[in-house]
């Protein structure tokens, strides 16, 4: 019994042995099916995520995938005339880059490149090469022909990729105001750099910076009437044998400005030079002393003081001495002159006593007020700070009356003079599309209405054939041009030059209703002709008449020959 009950116990143990081993056996084996599932799925995940990206980077136009993310190639809006004229658009063109990594042979590479690109940089090229990296940029912005021609080599590791430059289809016409953009198209000066500034660089900076979304940006400029500045300008600078010529064309009653042109200039479809000192903006950027046009604000001046009226007389008989200077007149008359007859005889002692009758403090109050003597505040970036005296004394009050002593920038004398014509009103200037109503929202009155009144009269008068003044040759028939001449000495080395002269000639048509201003300026001329002057009146003043003929009908002014002026000496109130 006891053996039986041995053998039954000995048996029982081994069935609950044998069915522990079993369920262990189960639960490892469950174990294990659950690890390579799960295996299983990792690794089906990672290579369903592979092949979802192989598919995608397969749908990609291999160009623009190549090499790493770059923001060179965002978007920029074009610029457009007041007419919709394209002044700027982006185009696409090729750059070549490398894949150092991938170039078997750097000499050999570099050999065959030159045959297309002769000005590689060769040593900068093989550093570049032999860097071990996997992109590096060889050449930006390539010709089609280019491109074709490296193509054809068939170079192993480099390749090209589709980026965005800007291309200008007005070239050297629009250059100064339109501006640059970099290699990054990245906007560098001019309206390209105001507009970045306004927010495109943040939008590129985002991504957000898409061609569809961006739309043109309109000017104030009339294409039409810029390609006549600009022609004028270059037939000047050859005509005169100048150093250099500018000219604008401003609306009177909005601020806008039509035209504006500065040469020499550059062409920004291929800028190599537009960092030269001689192809700066000399109408924005450029300060000179005005000479005679500054007269226009000292008569201006003294009539809205109230002190003086176009009756009124100045003792121009005799010389100014101040200190160790003398002041006199370059065709003096010897006599009492009216007001008018200071202005048209651009008398330097007639326009010193009219300063003196204002006095120091109101001189500099008035210029300041004129907007002649502060930064200029308009979308272009190049714009000068004009200089003055640190300290006014009498001295320089009489000299600035006549337009020395103080320098300012063409573009503010017309704004200047744009007020003198518009019922008194200081607008700033805008590149911009500007309406009637906005401009006066802006305005701010700075003179009598009488006196402009007065100052229409005057800048009539200088012009009209009979009176002896000196912007006869700026009237353009039908068109009644009023205006004023400067003719100023230019300092070399440390004196006034009686031989080197900066001329200018502001002018403003048509008299009856003023709509528009023109300013030109040459510097440095010489006389067209043996025996020919070659003060204001003889090229500044021509060159207004010209541009004047040529944009008064594309700018909707009628000429009228039933009304020409008929203004005399005699004929004021």
């Amino acid at each position: 019994m006891i053996g039986l009950l041995g053998r039954k116990r000995r048996n029982g143990e081994g069935k609950s042995a044998s069915i522990v081993v079993d369920s262990a056996r189960k639960a490892t084996g469950g174990r294990t099916r659950n690890r390579v599932v799960m295996t299983m799925a990792v690794f089906f995940g990672i290579y369903a995520t592979i092949a979802g990206r192989l598919v995608y980077l397969g749908m990609q136009d291999p160009e623009t995938s190549a090499g790493p993310e770059s923001r060179v190639t965002a978007s920029r809006p074009d610029i457009v005339d007041r007419n919709g004229e394209v002044l700027a658009t982006d185009i696409k063109t090729a750059s070549l880059f490398a894949e150092p990594r991938r170039i078997v042979d750097a000499d050999e590479a570099i050999e065959k490149l030159s045959t297309v690109l002769p000005d590689l940089e060769v040593e900068q090229t093989y550093l570049k090469l032999k860097s071990g990296s996997g992109f590096v940029w060889l050449k930006r912005q390539l010709t089609p022909k280019q491109q074709a021609e490296i193509l054809a080599l068939g170079i192993p590791g480099v390749g090209f990729r589709t980026e965005k430059r800007r291309f200008y289809p007005g070239g050297e016409t629009a250059s100064h105001i339109v501006g640059l953009t970099n290699i990054d198209n990245k906007g560098i000066s001019g309206l390209e750099k105001y507009i970045d500034d306004q927010g495109l660089a943040d939008l590129q900076a985002s991504g957000l910076a898409i061609a569809k979304d961006l739309k043109p940006v309109k000017l104030s400029i009339d294409l039409r009437v810029q390609h006549i500045v600009r022609d004028e300008l270059v037939t000047a600078l050859e005509k005169y044998k100048a150093v250099a010529a500018g000219a604008v064309v401003l609306n009177v009653k909005t601020g806008e400005v039509l035209a504006m042109g500065s040469v020499p200039d550059f062409d920004p479809n291929n800028p190599f030079n537009a960092q030269d000192k001689d192809r700066l903006n000399r109408m924005s950027a450029g300060l000179f002393e005005m000479g005679s046009t500054i007269k226009s604000f000292t008569t201006a001046m003294a009539l809205d003081s109230g002190k003086v009226t176009l009756n009124s007389t100045f003792d121009a008989s005799r010389p100014i001495t101040i200190g160790r200077q003398t002041i006199r007149d370059f065709h003096g008359k010897g006599r009492v002159l009216t007001v008018p007859e200071v202005f048209i005889f651009s008398s330097n002692i007639g326009s010193a006593r009219e300063a003196d009758v204002v006095g120091i403090e109101g001189h500099r109050e008035f210029l300041m007020r004129m907007g002649l003597l502060t930064r200029m505040k308009t979308e272009l970036p190049e714009v000068a700070r004009p200089t003055e005296p640190k300290v006014w004394k009498k001295v320089h009050s009489i000299t600035i009356s006549f337009g020395h002593g103080m320098s300012t920038t063409p573009l503010q004398t017309a704004v200047g003079a744009a007020a003198l014509m518009n019922g008194g009103k200081l607008i700033e200037p805008t590149f911009l599309v500007r309406s009637e109503a906005e401009a006066n929202a802006v305005a701010t009155q700075v003179i009598k209405p009488s006196t402009s009144e007065d100052m229409k009269y005057l800048y009539k008068l200088n012009a009209t054939k009979g009176t002896g003044g000196s912007g006869t040759r700026a009237q353009v028939e039908g068109y009644r041009v009023g205006g004023k001449t400067g003719t100023a000495e230019k300092v070399i080395n440390g004196r006034y030059s009686s031989d080197v002269r900066f001329n200018a000639f502001v002018a403003a048509f048509p008299m009856d209703d003023p709509q528009y201003i023109v300013l030109t300026i040459v510097d440095e001329p010489k006389a067209e002709h043996p025996g020919v002057g070659a003060t204001a009146g003889f090229n500044a003043a021509p060159m207004v008449a010209n541009i004047i003929r040529r944009s008064a009908p594309l700018l909707g002014v009628k000429p009228e020959f039933s009304h020409e002026s008929g203004a005399t000496l005699a004929s004021y109130p």
